[in-house]
């Protein structure tokens, strides 16, 4: 823990300077409305870290329980973004026996000190009347109101827990604020450009978190984690935890790249990065393309007892009996509850309607170029069966104009 310490805060101390001195994407100069944002975000992000670090000491002086606790049979959604894995996570974690990340936990409580903390004060708050709960519940709609359409949010909602790797520098969410950040573009290809010491200290540093997070809420319960940015450690988490099982959620790249691009341009022209920065769009086509690849080693790599691929198509329609299916193969019994939650979301997915409009050519791409460039994509089965003809009559269409 120390050393990833020191080493965090030597690349926190690199990109401070880079993101005050130089272009955020390295194709213009640097713009003064960054760096005043820059100015304002470094002082709390720094700060922030500061916290959860501090949190991490006070675990090992007062609360070394956590070191005991065992990750057993864990239950991982992966997936590329914009494949429906937000909606499949938000339905397994209706099922109790599982336990999950809460946005409150990821941003701002990775540690059991800080968890252990805000619980205290919500019973305070409580005793005299909830005035800080119905506060933040106000807040709460202001800030992650604008998300709905993109990535549904609020404090006490299932998230990835991939925040938790913020104090380690390696979320990758963090590609928003610094996309001159070189180390974040190699944790966005995890198990293909880390060393193997660098990856085992990542994956040790994560493991960490989930063992605080059962020793605080875990009661019996099996882990659940849904990170679409896992894709590119599918094979290393595969390793790490033997007994894991995988659910692996995949769309049509012809949707996927424009959908996630678009989802994107409002967090990067927030920190002051062009939205149509060409260098930041080439990174993440070509982190996207990896991912695909990556799901794919996966999937032939275990057995069907620890994986199972879903397509849009499932998450659209059917998806209680699909994941009944799922729970069956895995061999997780599914509980009356929990089977009248899935008869309840097939309902709703059936009424579902997105109001995230996006498109190719918003992007300058066609569909022949996005087909090419994730020609191995199309390989999974998941994928072939269900959108290869489809691709077929949009490549025919362009072809046409």
């Amino acid at each position: 823990m120390l050393e990833l310490f020191l080493i965090s805060t030597k690349r926190f101390i690199g990109l401070m300077g880079s993101s005050l001195t130089a272009s955020p994407d390295g194709h213009a100069a640097l713009r003064p409305r960054r760096l005043l944002i820059m100015l304002g975000f470094l002082p709390i992000f720094a700060f922030g870290q500061a916290l959860h670090w501090l949190g991490f000491l006070l675990d090992d002086l007062f609360f070394r329980g956590w070191r005991r606790v065992r990750v057993e049979a864990p239950l991982f959604v992966l997936g590329v973004p914009r494949s429906g894995t937000t909606r499949l996570h938000q339905v397994l974690a209706q099922d109790e026996q599982f336990t999950t990340f809460r946005t409150w936990e990821c941003l701002f409580a990775p540690s059991v000190t800080q968890r252990l903390f805000f619980r205290a004060l919500a019973r305070a708050d409580r005793a005299i009347g909830a005035p800080m709960a119905r506060l933040l519940s106000r807040l709460e709609r202001r800030v992650f109101a604008g998300l709905d359409d993109v990535h549904p949010m609020g404090l006490t909602t299932p998230e990835e827990d991939y925040f938790a790797l913020m104090p380690v520098l390696s979320c990758f969410i963090l590609a928003l604020p610094f996309p001159q950040f070189k180390h974040i573009w190699r944790v966005g290809r995890f198990d293909a450009d880390l060393e193997p010491a660098e990856r085992e200290r990542l994956l040790d540093f994560y493991e960490s978190c989930l063992k605080r997070h059962l020793y605080v809420q875990g009661d019996g319960k099996r882990l659940l984690s849904k990170n679409a940015a896992f894709a590119s450690m599918a094979q290393s988490l595969a390793q790490r935890f033997p007994d894991a099982r995988f659910i692996v959620s995949l769309r049509d790249p012809l949707e996927t790249l424009p959908s996630q691009l678009s989802s994107i341009e409002a967090g990067l022209a927030f920190f002051g990065v062009p939205a149509d920065s060409e260098p930041v769009r080439q990174r993440l086509t070509a982190q996207l393309a990896f991912y695909y690849e990556n799901l794919d080693r996966l999937r032939e790599q275990l057995p069907a007892s620890r994986h199972a691929a879903l397509g849009m198509q499932d998450l659209r329609g059917g998806l209680g009996k699909t994941l009944k299916e799922v729970y069956e193969r895995f061999a997780l019994p599914v509980s009356a509850d929990f089977d009248l939650v899935l008869a309840q979301e097939d309902r709703r997915a059936r009424s579902y309607k997105s109001s995230h409009h996006y498109s190719l050519e918003q992007f300058g791409l066609t569909p022949a170029s996005v087909s090419e460039r994730f020609a191995a994509a199309y390989r999974h089965p998941v994928l072939a069966s269900a959108v290869a003809p489809r691709t077929a009559v949009a490549e025919a269409r362009t072809a046409t104009c």
